[in-house]
């Protein structure tokens, strides 16, 4: 099969639904020294501006205004000061919500798991500089289909990691996607 590059179209629907199907999609890299491409294992799902646990639930800022355009685009901040938090930007225009990349896998000679944000943003050496822009191959990062077929056996849902401010209802949310194993 072709990699296909996942258009904006992909990330411009229902958060919880693009988050699921983004596990076993590629994310890639344009590098002086070619792609570099890691296989998405784990996510979580910011859903609207009722989610405590989003950026977006205290309204519309500087930092967050991305989040409140249309899918497709990367958010990217910084948390505890020294970690870059890679989101995609998720739904329609005015809808803010987003999908944390929380883990992935190097495939091939040298397999190793991601197993965090900071991890896969510093692997990647990714930074703020990519926040706002277009996951496309024009911009350097970008999402694909690989053709990895992922059975919903293998896909655990459970709760976010480190939101208890968001208090007990959106704390329980099983709005995070793990990919436990491969067919």
């Amino acid at each position: 099969m072709k990699n296909i590059v996942l258009k904006k179209t992909f990330f411009q629907r229902p958060t919880l639904e693009a988050a699921e199907d983004l596990l076993g999609k590629f994310l890639v890299k344009k590098t002086e020294q070619g792609e570099v491409a890691v296989m998405i294992t784990e996510v979580e799902a910011y859903d609207g501006p009722k989610d405590k646990a989003s950026h977006a639930s205290c309204g519309l800022t500087d930092r967050n205004a991305i989040m409140f355009g249309e899918g497709g685009y990367f958010y990217v901040y910084l948390c505890y000061g020294m970690y870059e938090m890679l989101n995609i930007v998720t739904g329609q225009k005015n809808y803010p919500a987003a999908i944390l990349l929380r883990g992935a896998e190097i495939l091939g000679e040298e397999e190793k798991r991601l197993n965090g944000p900071g991890k896969l943003t510093k692997f990647l050496n990714i930074n703020r500089a990519v926040n706002k822009k277009l996951a496309d191959k024009i911009t350097g990062l970008w999402f694909e289909d690989r053709g990895v077929k992922i059975s919903p056996k293998y896909i655990e849902r459970t709760s976010r990691i480190g939101v208890a401010y968001a208090g007990p209802i959106w704390l329980k949310k099983k709005y995070r996607f793990v990919l436990t194993k491969l067919e």
